[in-house]
């Protein structure tokens, strides 16, 4: 799942001026800053530029966007944190950084109390794809290579406490694999380098991800679906492919 977030001062009136587009009321009056927890060209980057265009026009104000990478995302929430409460800087995150972040990193410089949900915006699958030469054709040889070779398999990530390291955590446990999860600074360089070999592949989401299996760049295994998806027609869900991964989407 994505979802927006500001921080909690002043966000009923945030959230009210994002319901009602609010033309008559003073907020907003300057550009609002859009803070995306990853490197540009990933999932959150994608949507959350989808977003800010149509919020743009909704408000009558420019939304920026602003790449903060790291920590698989609370380094971009706790500079969300320290904004003004004003209503003027927001966040986009999703089930990684907006909930398990909370147990995976034990001293955060911030707390669930520290924001306020404006908005769901959009809904992701977890996709896993591989490198192109990769020698396992489908899903049941990938997984037969991976336990006649533990731990040899490497598998990219946005970091951990993103939503596509939660991707490759419920895979690789549904699956029964033991695989080295690499994590970067976003889906986009963990993609770069899938693309080009370096690694095995990659956890990712359908929104960044189809493009580059639609053109052949890298191998789509699998999606976290009941049901095939529309831009990627001939992916096989984890049902279909024979492996209790059936949830291992993003939203979880």
């Amino acid at each position: 799942m994505i979802s927006l977030v500001v921080k909690r001062a002043l966000a009923a009136v945030a959230a009210l001026a994002f319901a009602t587009c609010a033309s008559a009321q003073d907020y907003p009056k300057r550009p609002i800053t859009m803070i995306v927890p990853f490197a540009a060209g990933g999932t959150s980057d994608v949507i959350a530029r989808t977003v800010a265009e149509q919020m743009g026009i909704a408000l009558g104000q420019t939304i920026v966007i602003e790449n903060v990478a790291g920590a698989g995302g609370s380094t971009a929430l706790a500079r969300a944190s320290r904004a003004e409460p004003d209503g003027y800087t927001i966040a986009i995150g999703n089930a990684g950084t907006n909930a398990a972040t909370y147990t995976i990193y034990p001293k955060l410089p911030f707390t669930p109390e520290s924001f306020v949900p404006i908005a769901m915006v959009a809904k992701t699958f977890g996709i896993i794809a591989l490198r192109k030469d990769f020698p396992a054709k489908d899903l049941k040889e990938f997984i037969a290579y991976a336990k006649a070779n533990p731990g040899k398999i490497n598998l990219g990530h946005a970091g951990v406490g993103s939503s596509n390291y939660l991707i490759c955590k419920s895979f690789v446990t549904a699956a029964g694999i033991d695989a080295t999860l690499v994590g970067y600074r976003g889906a986009a360089p963990a993609l770069t380098d899938a693309v080009g070999s370096q690694i095995d592949g990659v956890c990712d989401a359908a929104a960044s991800v189809s493009q580059s299996i639609n053109e052949k760049l890298v191998k789509g295994l699998v999606v976290g679906s009941t049901v095939r998806l529309a831009t990627l027609p001939d992916l096989p869900t984890s049902a279909i492919a024979g492996c209790e991964c059936q949830r291992y989407t993003a939203g979880h």
